[in-house]
């Protein structure tokens, strides 16, 4: 699971951000133009697809050990 696109929150940002009723404390991750923002959300999926498929393998590779 990955969480580029949402803000890391903590402790004393939720209790701002419980009494913050205009919203104006709600940031998330920008990136300098679209293209890079594109770029760094396709990266982002592919590394899952292949965390997936390490998974996977060595899931198939373990119950068909000989």
């Amino acid at each position: 699971m990955t969480d580029y696109l949402f803000a890391k929150p903590n402790f004393v940002g939720g209790m701002a951000r419980a009494l913050d009723l205009g919203g104006t404390l709600s940031v998330y991750n920008e990136s300098a133009t679209p293209e890079s923002a594109d770029s760094l959300a396709m990266k982002s999926d592919w590394e899952m697809v292949g965390a997936d498929l390490v998974e996977a393998l060595t899931s198939f590779a373990n119950s068909h050990a000989e």
